[in-house]
């Protein structure tokens, strides 16, 4: 009878859930079943270890807590343990896997009672998670199927608002955060406030166009990624071609010509090997680039698949925004064969051997060295040029002088009479009331400053500059550059030297920047751009925008130019 019943309930398919065959002790399958007098079952081993600890207390039920007057006697359940058996001969489970259940890093239905299931869902209408057995009105309860489920979230209790226990369908756009319903017309009233449905729609948006942005950036830099690999091959093939061609003029010489050869091959290859690896660095650091933006895309993606609106806009404002590339988005590359001077300055060695010895050797010399892969680009010649270069500098709060207030989003710093209350920080100025940006700098840039009344330092340095004494100021040290405006005129300094700058006045210093190429350029901008002052060197690190500020109540901001 017993096989019988369970072999029906097989091919019935009943399906039965681990609570009904589970030991309410041991949370496990029965084991050698036993039923109490209150009806309840246990393994015979768990009631028992359950009533032993306990020696001088009443025995009673685990579960309903019902007492007895003594123990009752266990008598195996013999109808459950076979059942239990039959169970396990049809191959049905008696309880759902173990991975169904809820661990501590997964999160559980709220509705199960005694052990927990995994929960499928959460309704940001409910704010509640359900297992798949709970979530069941969803699909089938009408006004239910309206609610708005996601993946299991532990963070729904983030969508109550603290002070009204409303959920935050709103959002304050004054204060760039979630509210509810009381709080925008409480204390957020007046405010710019929309829906949160709408700001996740709006900030959606942006996150499609910089995704846009990172494919673009990413296909612009496997282009040059091959232009260059194809260059190193070009470069290769010259370099080879060059040293054959020279080898063979210089073995038709006498033995005091060999030593020369010898020169002329080291040199070459020397090159070479200096172009080829300047080439291979550039192509390491866009290789760099794509490997950070698809991160960067990946972040965002994963952001946009956010379907909580609120932790959406949650996450939103920890986005870092797209860094200014180290390099320029296009690369232009010396078509012609790299070593093609060198071999015409070896053969005009056969007939000027006097020459050669006395004078032409530099000739060789210099062919060799102007071997350039990457040439760089030509200066803007209009505003709009230059326009094209703009950057945004933000002045870094650690490296302002404490005479300095910082306003504008620390676009504006202002020379104070009084010192300000910022912390203490090694890399703040000490001596001289100057700041310097908190944007590294080794593209190419422009920027302008606006300055108010003067006199004004409008600076490059590097960021290893000196903090304090007297040589700490920017154009006193060799790792500075600055342009001194006064209301009558203009004073450049480098290392301490001060040179003396005619050119029209203006409230605005325009600020160009090729680290590459070692161009540094200052421009007076009013409706017309007039040079300044230009410098030409080797910038060996990044570097730093600066402002200094030397007159009380007199004020620079670096202008937002897009």
């Amino acid at each position: 009878m017993q096989s019988l019943q369970g072999g029906e309930m097989a091919q019935k398919g009943v399906k039965l859930d681990q609570e009904t065959f589970s030991c309410s002790i041991c949370l496990e399958v029965l084991k050698d079943p036993v039923t109490i007098p209150c009806g309840h079952s246990y393994c015979m081993n768990c009631i028992k270890n359950y009533w032993d600890e306990g020696e001088k207390k009443i025995p009673s039920c685990p579960q309903c807590r019902r007492t007895f007057t003594q123990k009752p006697e266990l008598v195996k359940n013999t109808m459950f343990a076979d059942l239990l058996e039959q169970l396990k001969k049809t191959g049905l489970q008696a309880a759902p896997a173990d991975h169904c259940y809820a661990g501590p890093e997964d999160v559980a239905c709220d509705f199960c009672s005694g052990r927990k299931l995994k929960a499928i869902k959460s309704c940001l209408v409910c704010l509640a998670s359900y297992c798949e057995k709970h979530l069941q009105p969803h699909h089938d309860v009408a006004p239910l199927k309206k609610h708005k489920l996601v993946d299991p979230s532990k963070n729904l209790q983030d969508n109550i608002c603290p002070r009204h226990d409303e959920v935050m369908k709103m959002f304050c756009r004054t204060d760039q955060k979630c509210i509810c319903y009381l709080c925008s017309v409480d204390e957020h009233k007046g405010h710019d406030t929309v829906t949160a449905a709408a700001e996740r729609m709006e900030r959606q948006k942006e996150v499609e166009v910089s995704q846009q942005q990172i494919q673009q950036e990413i296909q612009d830099r496997d282009k040059n990624v091959k232009l260059l690999q194809q260059e190193v091959e070009a470069i290769n093939q010259s370099a080879d071609k060059t040293v054959e061609d020279s080898e063979e003029i210089f073995t038709e010489l006498i033995s005091l010509l060999q030593k020369r050869s010898s020169d002329v091959k080291q040199q070459v290859r020397s090159q070479q090997e200096t172009e080829v690896r300047r080439v291979r660095e550039l192509e390491e650091k866009l290789q760099q680039e794509i490997t950070d933006l698809k991160r960067r895309d990946a972040e965002m993606k994963q952001l946009s698949d956010t379907e909580d609106q609120n932790q959406f806009l949650h996450n939103y404002p920890s986005l870092s925004p797209l860094s200014e590339s180290t390099h320029s988005s296009s690369i232009s590359i010396r078509p012609l064969r790299y070593f093609q001077d060198v071999t015409a300055a070896v053969s005009e060695v056969r007939g000027q051997l006097q020459d050669i010895l006395r004078d032409t050797w530099t000739n060789i010399t210099v062919a060799i060295t102007h071997v350039d892969v990457l040439l760089p680009q030509p200066e803007p010649k209009s505003r709009a040029g230059f326009l094209k270069y703009s950057f945004e500098i933000t002045l870094d709060p650690n490296t302002v002088h404490t005479l300095l207030l910082l306003s504008e989003e620390n676009r504006k710093v202002t020379l104070m009479k009084k010192h300000q209350s910022y912390s203490s920080h090694p890399e703040r100025f000490s001596v001289v009331s100057q700041v310097l940006s908190r944007e590294g700098l080794t593209g190419r840039h422009y920027w302008e400053v606006e300055k108010k009344a003067d006199i004004v330092g409008v600076a490059v340095s590097y960021k290893n500059i000196s903090r304090s004494g007297d040589e700490s100021g920017f154009g006193l040290n060799y790792k500075s550059w600055s342009l001194y405006c006064s209301s009558d005129r203009y004073l450049f300094w480098y290392n301490g030297i001060t040179t003396s700058i005619s050119g029209p006045q203006s409230s605005r210093i325009g600020v160009y920047l090729d680290h590459r190429a070692g161009v540094l350029s200052f421009y007076s901008v009013s409706e017309t751009m007039t040079l300044l002052h230009r410098v030409q060197t080797t910038f060996t690190q990044p570097l730093y925008a600066g402002v200094g500020i030397y007159s009380s109540g007199v004020s620079a901001e670096f202008c937002k130019l897009k």
